[in-house]
């Protein structure tokens, strides 16, 4: 495609972080400008984590001009316009809160905090750098895949009627070795919760964001299946040798519960790290009056979509690819029928920011969209706790 010209000052952003997730957001840093034409260039300024060797390391591969070890440093610096955080969630609000402050805008990867409280301070500041046009946004990337942004748009235009039931899922395996050493993920007081906060945040968003329902009430319980595991030696990798002796999984290895939406219409979830055979199986089904759509993360350019109002006759789940140029972000990439994966999303993500910024309007997923997601996953402890008894979310708390 030709790019046009950006306009207006370029954005120099600034990422605190550089595992797993440093890769994939790097990637979107770095491919959004080049196959969208957006509004203000993007510079990947600086790339930030604690081990010096390592972020030069990461800095050099993925495309930032420079590394550091010191992110309040980095804060405060007047040649940086974003911060993108993706370190552990036990460090999203201090960064983030920080970082509005000094009038950064802000993208932090989900879950948005470890605790309501947390994430409640991380909205009460985004509210008020917003006065400031300083703009915010968690990162629900899984959003910003074609076929799910299109699976809302067809809810919202009416495509299932009215909204019966969902069944929402993220199945992964990865933790079904007993001998999988203990990591960061695994341990509440860095991660706050295990596969609910983890994969679990994701379905509830997604659910929120196809229905634009709210969830308003859960019934379930957490697990931890295997209760301690192999401590990892000093400096390695998350399957990395094994040191000595064991430490305690302080997370759930599986959450299953039931949520009712505002509408009233009830919500299946699983979030498991302990499906096995399964590598990434993030799946909704919405079902209505009318018809129903269905997705699935591991066929994540196609939809399902069954007409109940098509003749009797010719009923029958149908497939639509979600490939065309008139698809949600689609028409930036490659002809019909040439395939996006995973990474994708990233660079949609970025787009959507950049733009935001840009017009000098609110990003979505907000702080507060953010913080709805942290109160139902906090209500789905509580109900653990009380023997799966159903279990409101919390209201809301007006932010000015």
């Amino acid at each position: 495609m030709t790019l046009r010209q950006a306009q207006g000052p370029a954005l120099r952003v600034a990422m605190i972080g550089y595992g797993f997730m440093g890769a994939a957001h790097s990637v979107g840093w770095r491919q959004a400008p080049r196959m969208f034409d957006l509004p203000r260039a993007v510079e990947m300024t600086v790339v930030v984590g604690r081990n010096a060797d390592a972020v030069a390391s990461a800095a050099e591969k993925w495309g930032w001009a420079e590394s550091a070890t010191d992110w309040r440093e980095i804060v405060g610096r007047d040649d940086i316009d974003i911060v993108d955080i993706i370190t552990p969630g036990d460090s999203h609000a201090e960064i983030a809160i920080a970082a509005l402050e000094a009038g950064k805008h802000v993208l932090c990867e989900k879950p948005l905090a470890n605790t309501v409280a947390e994430a409640e301070a991380m909205a009460e500041a985004a509210a008020r750098a917003r006065v400031r046009g300083i703009r915010s946004m968690v990162g629900f990337t899984y959003r910003r895949v074609p076929a799910v942004t299109l699976l809302r748009d067809m809810i919202a235009e009416g495509a299932v009627g009215t909204v019966q039931q969902v069944r929402a899922a993220y199945r992964q395996d990865w933790l079904v070795d007993p001998e999988m050493p203990l990591a960061w993920r695994l341990q509440k007081e860095h991660a706050g919760s295990g596969a609910l906060g983890d994969i679990g945040a994701h379905i509830i968003d997604m659910t929120q964001f196809v229905t634009g329902l709210g969830v308003e009430k859960v019934s379930g319980t957490i697990d931890t299946i295997v209760k301690e595991r192999p401590l990892r030696a000093a400096g390695s990798g998350l399957s990395g040798s094994v040191g000595q002796g064991f430490g305690a999984v302080t997370v759930d290895d599986i959450a299953i519960f039931t949520g009712r939406l505002a509408n009233g219409a009830l919500v299946s979830f699983e979030a498991t790290r302990f499906a096995t055979g399964r590598k990434n199986a993030l799946t909704i089904e919405v079902s209505g009056d009318r018809g129903a759509l269905a997705f699935d993360l591991e066929d994540l350019n196609s939809l399902r979509f069954y007409d109940r109002t098509a003749p009797e006759g010719r009923q029958g789940f149908t497939q639509v690819l979600v490939t065309e140029p008139q698809h949600p972000y689609v028409s930036a990439w490659w002809p019909a029928g040439h395939l996006l994966g995973y990474e994708h999303g990233f660079s949609h993500q970025v787009v959507d920011l950049v733009a935001a910024i840009d017009a000098g309007t609110d990003p979505h997923p907000s702080f507060d969209e953010g913080l709805a997601v942290q109160r139902v996953l906090d209500a789905v402890e509580r109900s653990s706790s009380a023997a799966a008894a159903w279990t409101s979310v919390a209201a809301p708390i007006p932010v000015s």
